[in-house]
């Protein structure tokens, strides 16, 4: 991790800020993109993703940026609510990916993009289309991973299961009724350790497994 340039999306809260505070004590220069980061400006904007991928020419691009699900049954969602992750967290998941490969990023780098493990499970049935547009972001980034092997670019999804101290997490236990769930430095530490490669890997018990 010494010496290399890693830029977090989403990085001033809940997991993307335990990444980045990982990642600079690792010995990486990290840079924090966000609506109030180093770098200001709106994830979801594709000139926004370029400009910032050809200034930093990140490494490890790590994307965790998200809307915060509108938690209520079914019937009382309405459109808009029901898809507000789906035009959040699968747009800038999209728009990251395509700026990576476009651009591209050196050959070696990685791009690591967060989804959730409700999209294994039984969903998450009060979180409107929550569930479905993470399994949108490992799909898109599964195609990815696929167009960028001859960049020699690797792509990665990681599924936390619901973490404390984030604005997803915390809505969903006191939705759910949860207490409990994996630390963030946990989730951050792990991700920077995880092997070479592409892939998606799920929080099971205290690890990140491989799917």
């Amino acid at each position: 991790m010494e010496e290399n340039n890693v830029v977090v999306v989403g990085g001033t809260r809940g997991l993307g800020r335990a990444v980045a505070d990982a990642a600079r004590e690792a010995g990486a220069r990290v840079t924090v993109v966000a609506r109030s980061g180093e770098v200001a400006g709106d994830a979801a904007d594709e000139a926004f993703a370029d400009k910032v991928l050809a200034e930093h020419r990140p490494g490890l691009l790590v994307v965790t940026a998200g809307a915060v699900p509108v938690m209520r049954p079914l019937a009382e969602h309405t459109w808009e609510t029901f898809s507000t992750n789906w035009n959040a967290d699968v747009r800038i998941a999209f728009v990251w990916l395509r700026a990576a490969m476009r651009l591209p990023l050196a050959p070696g780098s990685r791009v690591i993009v967060f989804g959730s493990a409700a999209e294994l499970h039984s969903g998450s049935p009060l979180s409107g289309g929550y569930a479905g547009a993470k399994a949108t972001i490992r799909m898109i980034t599964g195609y990815a991973a696929t167009e960028a092997k001859e960049l020699g670019i690797a792509m990665t999804t990681v599924l936390p299961t619901i973490t404390p101290n984030t604005g997803v997490g915390a809505t969903a236990m006191a939705a759910y009724g949860r207490k409990n769930g994996p630390t963030l430095e946990a989730v951050a530490t792990a991700v920077l350790a995880l092997p070479a490669g592409s892939g998606a890997y799920v929080w099971e018990a205290t690890a990140l497994r491989p799917l």
